[in-house]
């Protein structure tokens, strides 16, 4: 696959022409709060999941207007002291997967939430959210799913979703309150970076070559499903655009990451035809906490791959150690 986004040294540079909208703090701020004043508690099952290491906790709690999300939490067997904590949100077209799935954070010590995905889980991994919400004619997917309106669009939902995931986690014995990271890639990148924006003091955020970012630029250069379902929606909903344009700018990523003040490890590929390297650089430099970034040359949508998980293991161990803490 040919490099074919901006010349390095503009990559680095770039910045969204993303219009933030006026009211974006307080949509939020009311759909947050509309989210959390149902008053029904996460619930902690524990389940088998064939594994000798790890406990394995079936998850619900309440997300977006109460509505019932599942996850797992896994643990490393005998914990008894409060852990830090990985809130895992998955890629497009994923759900939770099987309970012995995404272990891999509390075999190196930390306890993991993984969260559903709401409406998906029949593609990547399996899912057991549904999204109970009504939609107009939507392209194939949910990236067009109530899109001409912020308050209807999916993903609206699923943001909301993410954050009372952090939520929950918090309730749980056995995760310490204090250090919870957030960590995705693709969609679970940029719904990593927008949960690190509105959830309260979370300690870190991961997001590995993030989706949902620079809608402007995404959908004018992005060669592939699923930034291409809003293309063809558009194709056929010509006087649907400025609407269109409008509801996304209040799930880009961008807006999200100039209010994000936790440190953040990004990845991005510069050969990905998903997630175009100028998308996630634009998320990147309008980070305005302490922030890194890990450059994957010859690599697509995969990513940095089992180099960049040692890579944030390396980075999380460093930022648990004393002296950051």
């Amino acid at each position: 696959m040919p490099y074919a986004d901006l010349p390095l040294e503009q990559l680095r540079g770039h910045v969204s022409s993303s219009v933030e909208p006026p009211d974006f703090d307080e949509f939020w701020a009311e759909t947050l709060a509309q989210a959390r004043a149902h008053d029904k508690q996460p619930t902690f099952t524990i389940t088998n999941n064939g594994l000798s290491l790890i406990d394995t906790y079936d998850v619900r709690f309440p997300g977006f207007q109460g509505q019932p999300v599942a996850g797992w939490l896994h643990v490393p067997s005998g914990t008894t002291e409060p852990l830090p904590c990985i809130v895992q949100y998955i890629g497009y077209g994923g759900g939770r997967g099987l309970a012995h799935e995404n272990t891999l954070w509390a075999t190196a010590g930390f306890a993991t939430l993984v969260m559903d995905t709401r409406g998906q889980g029949s593609h990547l991994s399996t899912g057991v959210t549904p999204d109970p919400e009504g939609s107009g004619p939507a392209h194939a997917g949910v990236m067009t799913r109530g899109i001409t309106d912020p308050h209807t669009y999916y993903y609206r939902r699923l943001i909301t979703d993410a954050v009372r995931a952090v939520d929950a986690a918090r309730t749980h014995p056995l995760i310490d309150p204090a250090r919870i990271i957030v960590a995705g890639a693709s969609q679970g990148g940029g719904l990593a970076i927008a949960a690190g924006a509105l959830a309260d003091d979370v300690a870190a955020v991961l997001p590995d070559v993030p989706f949902l970012c620079d809608f402007p630029r995404a959908t004018w250069i992005a060669s592939r499903a699923p930034y291409d379902e809003i293309v063809r929606y558009a194709a056929t909903h010509r006087d649907q655009i400025d609407q269109v344009a409008r509801t996304l700018s209040y799930i880009d990523g961008v807006h999200f990451a100039a209010r994000a003040t936790t440190p953040a490890l990004f990845s991005v590929a510069l050969m990905d035809p998903t997630c175009p390297p100028s998308t996630v650089y634009a998320a990147y430099n309008a980070w305005t906490g302490p922030k890194q970034m890990r450059e994957y040359q010859f690599n697509g949508h995969e990513g940095g791959g089992a180099f960049h998980t040692a890579e944030q293991l390396t980075w999380l161990a460093e930022l648990r150690s004393p002296a950051r803490r």
